[in-house]
């Protein structure tokens, strides 16, 4: 990827192996901007605001519209380098601006005042979970009505127009509020720079009355729109690394495991480095899947606990010192608290801080400079690679379907498994969908997301929407359950408006299985759907759209055969029915130890 992220086109997928980073420095040399200056009509606040989205490298914007935002989309839609995706509902224009952010390094999102603002929030809180930087865009009320103690509609009937502020204050890193002309700019460029400094989602409402009018400030570019590049603390760093080196080299089987931070601190291809020299066993925590390449020669799998893929676990937790780079410890990603893990035998290194068993911990260290310095440092030790593959049993194949016998979902995966390559990406949702694809291979250049630190079930069909749109040379493979799959259906429509080729398997067990795994009840039990019939009556003949059901083995290989081959430019929607029991095994041992963890009685007062 050009250190110029305004250089992306909009055609192509990134080139840099950092899967969803910005520049690999960091830093944003100088975002394109032009020195030609503009006619007094275009030279307003709303088209300024379009041409910095498209510096930075996006070209679709995902919005709905509402009666504060209307004059700002007209001159969003008027940037020509700009394409306005209007979406059903503004959660799902938040999923596709977060999926669009996974793909593309950042993302974008316009939405009205409050009733459109509250609803996105819970999009906007998982991208920050996420540290996904997205431009969160709000119509906001007149200028001339802020100070005037009047009730406006689209509040809760007070005469403060600060509830919607409040809340984004919590789940993003800057928050402007543009009611003038004269600080307008600043504003902007304030809030998008630390959008993609910090990594993280940032609000902007700008007032509906001024979108059209020019000021002198947008006519040209007074100031190049950059971002200061973060720097280790050298004498840290140097410290760091000696600590570093003297724990790992006298460890007889040292491991390395990535964690879900190495995209934030844009440390994917440094951890590599430091893999390729070390010659340690690789693993990935179960959210940082996609972020290392899987044909890594010392690649053993997904740490997950109990729930790991084949002997990757026994080989980490029997280590005698393991470097853990960007994890996130949540109950989820640590099986309700029960990974076997030692401090003292661990080096945590985090986007900006390391931390060396029980103590010492080095600030102002970053992680990508830490790791490039340890890799020339380390001794090769191979040992606990080597013992994985002394122990390795390669995992069977499910049992061989009966003719006609009703599909299993470790056949589904089984065939998806072959689907996947370079020219794919997986989308994974909240479910069962989590443990069955975190077990496919996934070959090289083949992308993958799931969102595991925030959980919402439904964020995958935004998601998809987003990301494919990001990268439209990539088919998208979206795994969804029928519970998740009810809370956002509708963009299915704005897939197929955009012509996106999407494969969809829609998994109907009939109910929330990954919520019946951890506690059962009648509350997880769900009304059934046709949902092919659904997906057919959103198509209504516009578009290409491909739909069916598929029962047995016999019709899921003729259902593959058909998206991948007559339909291949088509989106196709694979019904998939399963029983309701039919889970795997991890998540049956997951959500036991997660119930047990979510069950713990209080402590004694």
């Amino acid at each position: 990827m050009d250190t110029n992220i305004g250089s992306l086109d909009s055609s192509k997928s990134p080139t840099c192996s950092d899967v969803g980073c910005l520049p690999s420095n960091g830093v944003v040399s100088t975002i394109q901007t032009s020195a030609v200056p503009l006619n007094s009509a275009e030279a307003t606040l709303g088209r300024h605001l379009a041409r910095r989205l498209v510096q930075i490298g996006v070209t679709d914007v995902f919005s709905v519209p509402g009666d504060f935002n209307l004059t700002l989309l007209d001159h969003l839609i008027a940037e020509p380098g700009l394409n306005l995706v209007g979406c059903c509902n503004e959660l799902n224009a938040g999923y596709a601006a977060d999926g669009y952010a996974r793909a593309r390094g950042v993302g974008a999102c316009v939405v009205t005042f409050t009733v459109g603002g509250l609803s996105v929030l819970n999009a906007i809180a998982g991208a920050c979970s996420e540290n996904l930087p997205i431009i969160c865009i709000v119509g906001g009320p007149n200028s001339n009505d802020y100070g005037t103690n009047r009730i406006l509609h689209h509040t809760i009937g007070l005469p403060d127009f600060s509830q919607e502020l409040r809340c984004f204050q919590t789940v993003t890193c800057y928050q402007a509020v543009v009611n003038n002309l004269e600080d307008a700019h600043e504003l902007i460029d304030t809030a998008i720079s630390t959008a993609l400094k910090e990594s993280k989602p940032v609000y902007i409402s700008v007032s509906c009355n001024l979108p059209a009018i020019p000021h002198p400030t947008f006519s040209r570019e007074p100031v190049p729109f950059s971002l200061s590049p973060k720097l280790s603390n050298q004498m840290g760093l140097d410290v760091a690394v000696e600590a570093a080196v003297q724990f790992l080299n006298k460890a007889v089987k040292p491991v390395m495991v990535g964690g879900p931070k190495l995209r934030v601190a844009k440390a994917c291809n440094a951890f590599v480095e430091l893999a390729d020299s070390c010659g340690y066993a690789l693993a990935v925590m179960p959210s940082a899947k996609g972020l290392v390449p899987e044909d890594h020669p010392h690649f053993i799998g997904t740490y997950w606990g109990a729930v790991s893929t084949a002997f990757c676990a026994e080989i980490v937790e029997s280590a005698d010192a393991y470097l853990f780079a960007g994890p996130i410890f949540n109950d989820y990603s640590s099986v309700g608290y029960s990974l076997l893990l030692k401090r003292e035998k661990a080096i945590i290194v985090q986007p900006d801080r390391v931390t060396i068993g029980n103590g010492p911990s080095f600030g102002c260290v970053l992680m990508k400079d830490f790791l490039v310095t340890l890799s020339k440092r380390l001794k090769c030790n191979t040992t606990a690679y080597e013992n994985y593959h002394r122990i390795y049993v390669g995992e069977g194949h499910p049992l061989k379907s009966e003719p006609n016998e009703a599909l299993r979902v470790n056949v589904l995966f089984q065939h998806v498994q072959k689907m996947l390559s370079g020219e794919t990406a997986v989308i994974a949702e909240t479910g069962d969908s989590w443990f069955n694809c975190q077990k496919l291979k996934l070959p090289p250049g083949c992308g993958y997301e799931f969102q595991m630190q925030y959980g919402s079930i439904g964020w995958s069909v935004g998601a998809t929407l987003g990301y494919a749109q990001a990268v439209p040379k990539k088919r998208v493979i979206a795994c969804i359950g029928d519970g998740s799959f009810q809370v956002t259906a509708q963009d299915i429509s704005t897939m197929i408006r955009c012509g996106q080729k999407t494969i969809i398997f829609l998994i109907n067990n009939g109910g929330y299985t990954i919520e019946v795994e951890i506690h059962d009840g009648p509350y997880n039990v769900i009304k059934n759907w046709n949902y092919t019939a659904l997906v057919d009556a959103i198509h209504n003949g516009e578009g290409n759209c491909w739909t069916t059901k598929v029962r047995c083995e016999e019709e899921l290989i003729e259902a593959i055969k058909t998206a991948t081959g007559d339909k291949k430019d088509s989106l196709c929607f694979i019904e998939v029915l399963v029983h309701k029991d039919d889970t795997s095994k991890e998540l049956l041992e997951w959500g036991s130890r997660v119930s047990a963890a979510n069950s713990r009685p209080p402590n004694p007062q």
